[in-house]
């Protein structure tokens, strides 16, 4: 398990289609009790793809009140997380797009994937000329420190920080993948985008993520 990633949210205990139907036929203390599962996780989503907790959380209504009106078109072909997740993306991305950009969401991945960053400084690897060790690390990543500290509220609020600061489709990939707890493809599929490029801006968000805590943890050792 990556040092960011956390437990997915604990499922109810009972069959998905068992909820499925109670959701249908309106129980509304299953209802209530699937929002305070997927509240938390999915405003944290919207707000890494928009960037804007305020517009995050009118995602987020949006988002439920599709999903009421939906239900009785839910085919079971996804697990109903992943199919509520999907339509918070959608409306999401939509949201992005209303802010007039000229890149349509779907091509930000790709974007942000050939903007070719580094996601360590290139200071901190020996030049191609050294003569034993060329293009190895000259200063390798720190220690973290105590493990138990890396639970802290603290150093989870440094996370968070660092998670804010990044890139818009960076945000949204290690939010889905290592603060919500989707696999890769599940990922690919929520944001459409290819392997590849998942792959690399997961790298970068958390190459740069750990670099902020290398240095958060290094200031709380000095």
């Amino acid at each position: 398990m990556d040092l960011l990633e956390t437990q997915p949210a604990p499922e109810d205990g009972r069959g998905e289609d068992a909820l499925v139907e109670a959701l249908r036929m309106g129980d509304e203390s299953e209802f209530a009790a699937l929002v305070r599962r997927l509240g938390g996780p999915m405003l944290r989503v919207a707000t890494s793809i928009c960037g804007d907790r305020v517009v995050g959380e009118d995602v987020v209504q949006e988002t439920w009140v599709a999903v009421v009106k939906g239900l009785d078109g839910f085919e079971g072909r996804s697990t109903l997380k992943t199919w509520i997740f999907s339509v918070l993306v959608r409306r999401a991305a939509s949201a992005v797009e209303r802010e007039g950009r000229s890149v349509p969401f779907t091509a930000l991945a790709s974007a942000e994937v050939e903007a070719g960053e580094s996601p360590v400084e290139i200071e901190r690897f020996l030049p191609a000329d050294h003569a034993r060790w060329p293009h190895h690390w000259a200063s390798p990543p720190r220690p973290w420190g105590p493990s138990e500290q890396l639970g802290s509220a603290e150093v989870r609020r440094e996370i968070e920080s660092a998670v804010e600061d990044l890139a818009r489709m960076q945000r949204a990939v290690i939010t889905l993948r290592d603060l919500t707890g989707f696999t890769a493809a599940e990922t690919c599929r929520l944001l459409e985008m290819t392997e590849g490029n998942q792959r690399v801006l997961l790298h970068r968000a958390r190459s740069r993520v750990r670099r902020r805590l290398e240095r958060y943890f290094a200031g709380e050792q000095r």
